[in-house]
């Protein structure tokens, strides 16, 4: 299939793992593909491999994320889809101890990051009648834990929403995809918890990168010119229910007082 043929995407937080494999997925299918992380050699890696544009772009920095656009414009003439994967877990601490600092730093990197990424790209979007594909987190809609992350990455679902019903006159549509536990680079120290994490599947095992990739592909192409404003899980069946870890008070996950 060539169903990017003649566009472009800007995938954040590109450089590995869910990103990485979304560049790769779209430049397959005929796309151009722009690529950003932190990470700038694995990034200009991907980029020369793809015949992409790698940049290093912080998404909490409006800048970098209004000059990533810019670039993409300068280097391509168009911009057809934005993937907002840039994001993660950054609070460690139980939920009763977060303080206003890291509450502020979860959200301004996995929520407003995405929304700085939408302003900047949203005029040239509208121009080619694009989309937006924004990766979020079976967090979102299950009792997983990680609380400041699940109510950065539930933001996510209720922007898209929002956005979707703003812009879809114009053209424009928004979707998410959200995964359940997902074999990245982010997970290579921590094997023996991946192992445990398949049971929590009924299909019994983690996804690949390739899982999310491929729904991403599917969202942002013209086999789905008629879905907007939703939420794709990718997660194995996990939110059936019956694999879900123990977070409440007296569970596994609880603050020892």
């Amino acid at each position: 299939m060539q169903r990017f043929e003649g566009r472009v995407a800007l995938v954040t937080a590109g450089a590995q793992g869910i990103g990485a494999a979304v560049a790769r997925r779209i430049a397959a299918e005929g796309g151009k593909v722009v690529v950003t992380d932190l990470q700038e050699d694995k990034v200009n890696e991907l980029a020369a491999e793809l015949d992409g544009l790698g940049l290093r772009v912080d998404v909490t920095q409006r800048a970098d994320v209004d000059a990533a656009v810019a670039a993409t414009i300068e280097r391509f003439g168009r911009l057809d889809v934005l993937v907002n994967n840039a994001g993660g877990c950054i609070v460690t601490s139980v939920p009763e101890d977060t303080t206003d600092e890291e509450w502020h730093r979860q959200l301004d990197l996995t929520l407003v990051g995405a929304a700085r990424c939408i302003q900047a790209a949203l005029p040239h979007l509208v121009q080619a009648r694009g989309n937006v594909v924004t990766i979020s987190s079976v967090n979102a809609i299950g009792a997983f834990g990680n609380i400041e992350y699940a109510a950065a990455k539930a933001g996510q679902l209720a922007m898209t929403t929002n956005y979707a019903a703003r812009y879809g006159g114009l053209g424009v549509r928004f979707n998410v995809v959200a995964p359940g536990t997902i074999r990245t680079p982010n997970w290579d120290n921590q094997l023996d918890t991946l192992e445990k994490f398949k049971k929590m599947y009924p299909l019994g095992r983690v996804g690949e990168p390739e899982d999310v990739a491929a729904a991403v592909a599917f969202l942002a192409s013209d086999d789905a010119s008629w879905i907007t404003g939703h939420t794709l899980p990718v997660e194995g069946g996990v939110l059936t229910g019956p694999g879900l870890l123990d977070l409440t008070p007296s569970g596994p996950f609880r603050k020892e007082y």
